[in-house]
């Protein structure tokens, strides 16, 4: 997402970076620039127009001013500006003080508003809430199958009767109160088009179920015409934030950056791929990080935390930070990071590393290929690497398809990556006796895993990292992160 674009403003931002001081030409042809991008990006010409303007105001100010590093300032001036397109802040999600919570969805046919749903209803069981699907999408055929077939995927009820739409969203409210639900996401019909009969329904169903939130679902890829779609269905049932469906197949992000301008309401959450869990809350401050090259370390950081087994992940680390780390624990760790989503979506958050990682064409078939290697080690080549000579490096890449060269960089890699963790163990978790908390003298403290992966991120752009395994296609090496 936002391909584009990024690789545009990266441009932008490297040149203001080289630069001591800034001339009203520098700000004026970095303005084109931005002008530019954002315009192949799709997003609204008024949009454009306005947040041109503003970034100019700003940055003509600084260039004239006495700052020690004008390039600096633009850059932020770029970045708050962004994070402005995107929506501000966070939309805080708070309930209503007497269950149910009542969110409805809106939307046209085609933008996924249905599999959203039910995204959205796994959210809110990872709140903790319990959540009720409402199938008021009586129009289309098997609406409401798809529904349930979706919901027993996230283990969420559905309720829902055939007649009239609004009859059956006010009696999914008295099910969700029968049933202590404290949640009820209801799902409205849509249109290939806006026509007057489908926000006529939609709007008596809000009136019925009086929702706390009422959300929006827009195609991303559908890029400017998002902007009147949104307008549309604003005027008539005073849209709470938008959900931008399909964004992970929108390299251009248009719609993203123009809705909040234009209806004044925020994006609320992303769907970021096809599977169920591929859905998030929006952050506008780190996509603009992420579109800046700067990266989501909290983004990628709160990922690793879902996916991740608390207690093996805690040993791991010890053990990693002692330098016991062993092949077999690699392996086991690269299954929890597949859980995390795809590679590119992962490398997309590390900070300064992302467009040369896309470059290298990383993906899952090469993570593929270092579990093949693994898995064709004995145990006892597992635990102690150092043992594979040549004639054991030639049985384990004909066992995995793979070449001798491969299985020498990946046990090269590992070598160097223990020695690495453990040099870090010895700043990561220091004896109690000096400069430690509690605990009695000599002993360590556990290691903090939000420091290790804001470290790990650091040093996976420092050292080439991921742009390293086996079968991927490997360039220059990556430049160290930014500080």
């Amino acid at each position: 997402m936002f391909d584009s674009l990024s690789d545009r403003l990266q441009g932008v931002v490297k040149r203001l970076r080289g630069k001591g001081r800034l001339t009203e030409a520098d700000v004026d042809e970095v303005l084109a620039e931005i002008r530019t991008a954002l315009l192949e990006a799709d997003v609204n010409v008024t949009v454009v127009r306005r947040v041109v303007a503003r970034i100019r105001e700003a940055a003509v100010g600084v260039a004239a001013s006495e700052v020690l590093d004008p390039a600096q300032q633009v850059v932020k001036i770029v970045n708050d500006e962004l994070v402005s397109m995107l929506g501000g802040e966070t939309l805080a999600i708070t309930y209503a003080p007497v269950p149910p919570t009542v969110v409805l969805m809106a939307g046209l046919q085609g933008s996924g508003k249905t599999t959203t749903a039910a995204k959205l209803a796994r959210w809110f069981r990872s709140q903790g809430r319990q959540p009720l699907l409402v199938g008021a999408d009586l129009q289309r055929p098997a609406a409401v199958e798809q529904l349930r077939t979706l919901a027993g995927q996230v283990g969420v009820p559905v309720f829902s009767e055939p007649g009239d739409p609004v009859a059956t969203a006010r009696r999914g409210i008295e099910e969700a109160r029968r049933l202590g639900r404290d949640v009820v996401i209801v799902d409205t019909a849509g249109r290939l088009a806006i026509d007057e009969a489908m926000m006529a329904q939609v709007a008596e169903i809000s009136v019925a179920v009086q929702p706390k939130y009422t959300f929006l679902v827009v195609d991303a890829m559908t890029g400017q015409d998002a902007v009147g779609v949104a307008e549309a269905f604003h005027e008539r049932l005073a849209i709470d934030g938008v959900i931008l469906s399909k964004l992970d197949g929108d390299a251009r992000g248009g719609a993203a950056l123009s809705v909040k301008t234009v209806i004044g309401r925020p994006i609320a959450f992303a769907a970021t791929g096809e599977k169920i869990d591929a859905f998030e809350q929006f952050h506008p401050d780190r996509m603009a990080g992420r579109i800046l090259g700067m990266g989501d370390v909290l983004t990628l950081i709160e990922q690793a935390e879902q996916a991740f087994e608390k207690d093996k992940a805690e040993e791991a680390a010890a053990r990693l930070l002692e330098g016991q780390f062993t092949l077999d624990d690699f392996l086991e760790q690269l299954q929890q990071v597949k859980k995390m989503g795809p590679i590119s979506g992962i490398v997309g958050m590390l900070p300064g590393v992302a467009k040369q990682m896309r470059n290298t064409e990383i993906g899952d078939d090469q993570v593929k290929v270092t579990e093949a290697i693994i898995r064709s080690m004995t145990p006892e080549e597992r635990r102690n690497p150092g043992i594979i000579n040549g004639s054991r490096r030639l049985r384990i890449a004909k066992g995995s398809g793979t070449e001798v060269a491969d299985v020498n960089r990946l046990v090269k890699q590992f070598s160097e990556m223990q020695k690495m963790m453990k040099r870090m163990g010895a700043l990561a978790a220091p004896t109690s006796g000096r400069g430690g908390s509690g605990g009695k003298a000599g002993t360590k403290s556990k290691p903090n895993r939000r420091q290790m992966m804001r470290e790990l991120g650091d040093m996976i752009g420092g050292q080439g990292g991921l742009a390293g395994l086996p079968g991927a296609d490997r360039g220059p090496g990556m430049p160290p992160s930014p500080r």
